[in-house]
C-alpha cells in the first residue's frame, strides 16, 4: 500500500512515531491517531490508558464529526449505596496545589476501547492488528519515559504507590521503567476480539476489581450499557475561520466556543503582540470564560450566558490528560484528546489497566462528589478542535491540562487566528489561567510591562517563572505553510512528518 502523506504531533516521541508509522503504511489520520493512541498506554501512563475516557473530532472539511467516549456514572441498579473506598490524595506543582480522589469509588465507567473501536470501524481504513501493533512492541519492550513524563509520575506519587499492581505498571528494579506485557496481550486479544473482549473480560475484570463488594460502584449494568455517541460539532466563525470542537453535554468546547465570540468585539490583530493591554484583554477573556462555567448547561451558550459573561469581560478588561493531532495528504483530520485522570490507584492485574478516577476529579464534579445519577454522561474540559480557512483544514489542535484546558486551547487559537502568529509562536507563548479572582501566569518570555499590567489589573497572581505542563500541553498540526506540526513542550510534545518537507 502507498504511504499516506500526513504529520502527527503528540505527548511523546514514541506516540508520534506510532502514528508516523502507520501513515507510512498507508493508514490515514484516523488509523494513525488509533495507534498513537494505544501507543501513548505505554508511553504516556499515567495520562491515558484502556482505564479512562476520551474525545474524537474527525473526518474531512465537508464531514466532521465528534466521537464523544467520556466516562458515564457507574452504579445502575444499585439498591443502596455500599460503604465507598474514597479519599484525598494532593499533588504539589510547585507554585500551586491541586487536590484529587482516589480509591475504587472513584472510578466512573470508562470509554476509551470503546470509543477507539468505533472510531476505526467507521473511519479507519488498515486492519486494527495492524494499528495496535508499534504499541504491543513498546509494552513488550518498555520504554524510559521523558523527563517530563517522570516529573508527573513523581507528583502522582501517592496514587502510583496505592497498590502494588499499580507501582509494577511504573517501576521496575527501583527505577522508573514502562514496560506492560499484560497490556501488549490485552490489545492483541483487543485487536483480534473487538467488542467480545470489552463486554466479557474486560467488564468482568472492572466488576472484580471495582464493584460494590470492594468499595466501588461500578455494576454489570453500567457496562452493559455504556456506548459511545457521535455528535455534530460545535461551530463558531470568525472571519474566513470556522472553528469546530465539542459539543454539550461537554463543557470545555462551548467554553473555548464562548471565547472566540467574546474575542471579536477585541482587535487582537491592532494590538501589540504580549504587550500591556494584549495581555489584560486576555485575561479578560479568561475571566469571562470562566465565570460561565457553572451556567452552560445542555442547550450551550445560551444569549443570557452570553450577556453575563460579556459583562464579566468588560468588568476585567485593562490533569492529567494527552492529546494527539493528525493531518493526513488525502484531506482527513483526526483531534484525540484522552484521560484517565490522575488514575485512581487501582488495576486491573491480569490485564496491566489503570483505572480512571473521574468521580474524584473536582472540576468535572461541579455540584460535588457521588451526587450525578448514575448513566449520567460526564462532563469533560477536554476540546479537540478544528479550524477551517476558507473551507480547507487549516489547524488541528488540542490539550490536555484538566481545568486549564480551556484557557491553553482559547490562547492559542486567539494568537494564531486574531493576532495572526505563526503555529510555533501561538503554542510556545506565555500562558495564563483565571480561576474567580485568581490569575495563574507563566513569566518566561513575557515582557516585564506587560506583566506589570497583569500584577496591577490581579494583585495576589501566582506565577510560574518557567512555561510549565500545569497549563496543559497543545499538540497541534497545521496547513496553511503546508503541513507542519508543533509538540508542546511544556508536556514532551513530539512532531513526525511523513513524505512532507518539516520536521520530523
Amino acid at each position: 500500500m502507498v504511504a499516506t502523506t500526513g504529520v502527527i504531533a503528540a505527548g511523546d516521541p514514541r506516540t508520534a512515531d506510532a502514528g508516523a508509522e502507520i501513515l507510512r503504511a498507508g493508514g490515514n489520520a484516523v488509523d494513525a491517531v488509533v495507534a498513537a493512541a494505544c501507543t501513548a498506554f505505554v508511553a504516556e501512563v499515567p495520562l491515558c490508558g484502556p482505564g479512562g475516557s476520551g474525545v474524537l473530532l474527525a473526518g474531512t472539511a465537508d464531514d466532521l464529526r465528534v466521537l464523544d467516549f467520556f466516562a458515564a456514572v457507574p452504579g445502575r441498579g444499585l439498591a443502596a449505596r455500599p460503604t465507598l473506598d474514597f479519599h484525598d490524595v494532593t499533588v504539589d506543582f510547585g507554585p500551586t496545589v491541586q487536590i484529587f480522589h482516589v480509591g475504587r469509588a472513584a472510578a466512573a465507567v470508562p470509554g476509551t476501547m470503546f470509543g477507539l473501536l468505533e472510531a476505526h470501524r467507521r473511519l479507519g481504513r488498515l486492519p486494527l492488528p495492524v494499528l495496535v501493533e508499534p504499541a504491543v512492541a513498546l509494552a513488550r519492550a518498555g520504554c524510559t519515559p521523558s523527563a517530563q513524563l517522570a516529573f508527573i509520575i513523581g507528583l502522582l506519587e501517592p496514587i502510583v504507590e496505592l497498590t502494588p499492581a499499580t507501582h509494577a505498571l511504573f517501576v521496575r528494579d527501583g527505577q522508573i521503567f514502562l514496560a506492560n506485557p499484560r497490556l501488549a496481550d490485552f490489545l492483541e486479544a483487543f485487536a483480534e476480539e473487538g467488542e467480545a473482549l470489552l463486554r466479557g473480560p474486560l467488564a468482568q475484570a472492572l466488576l472484580d476489581a471495582l464493584g460494590p463488594a470492594q468499595g466501588g460502584l461500578l455494576t454489570a449494568e453500567d457496562l452493559e450499557h455504556y456506548a459511545p455517541v457521535w455528535r455534530t460539532p460545535l461551530r463558531v466563525t470568525r472571519g474566513h475561520d470556522q472553528i469546530f470542537t465539542i459539543p454539550p453535554p461537554s463543557s470545555g468546547g462551548p467554553l473555548v466556543g464562548l471565547g472566540l465570540q467574546l474575542s471579536a468585539d477585541v482587535p487582537l490583530a491592532d494590538l501589540p503582540w504580549l504587550g500591556p493591554r494584549h495581555v489584560c484583554e486576555l485575561a479578560a477573556l479568561l475571566a469571562a470564560m470562566d465565570g460561565a462555567r457553572g451556567r452552560v448547561g445542555p442547550s450551550g451558550v445560551t444569549p443570557e450566558v452570553l450577556e453575563a459573561a460579556r459583562a464579566v469581560q468588560q468588568r476585567r478588561t485593562l490533569g492529567s490528560t494527552t492529546h494527539i493531532s493528525v493531518l493526513d495528504g488525502e484531506g482527513q483530520l483526526a483531534a484525540l484528546t484522552m484521560s484517565n485522570g490522575e488514575g485512581c490507584g487501582h488495576t486491573l492485574e491480569g490485564l496491566g489497566i489503570h483505572v480512571n478516577n473521574f468521580l474524584g476529579e473536582e472540576d468535572i464534579n461541579p455540584q460535588g462528589f457521588h451526587r450525578q445519577p448514575p448513566g449520567t454522561w460526564m462532563t469533560t474540559m477536554m476540546a479537540p478542535t478544528a479550524v477551517l480557512h476558507d473551507g480547507r483544514p487549516a489547524l488541528v489542535l488540542g490539550t490536555g491540562g484538566s481545568n486549564r484546558i480551556r484557557s491553553a486551547l482559547l490562547l492559542s487559537l486567539l494568537h494564531a487566528l486574531g493576532s495572526r502568529r505563526s503555529l510555533e509562536e501561538a503554542v510556545v507563548a506565555p500562558r495564563m489561567h483565571v480561576e474567580g479572582d485568581r490569575l495563574w501566569y507563566e513569566r518566561a518570555d513575557l515582557p516585564p510591562e506587560a506583566e506589570a499590567a497583569l500584577r496591577r489589573a490581579w494583585p495576589g497572581a501566582t506565577v510560574f517563572e518557567q512555561r510549565n505542563m500545569f497549563f496543559g500541553g497543545v499538540h497541534a498540526v497545521g496547513a496553511r505553510d503546508g503541513l507542519r506540526g508543533v509538540g508542546d513542550a511544556r508536556r514532551g510534545g513530539a512532531v513526525r512528518s511523513v513524505g512532507v518537507p518539516g520536521p520530523g
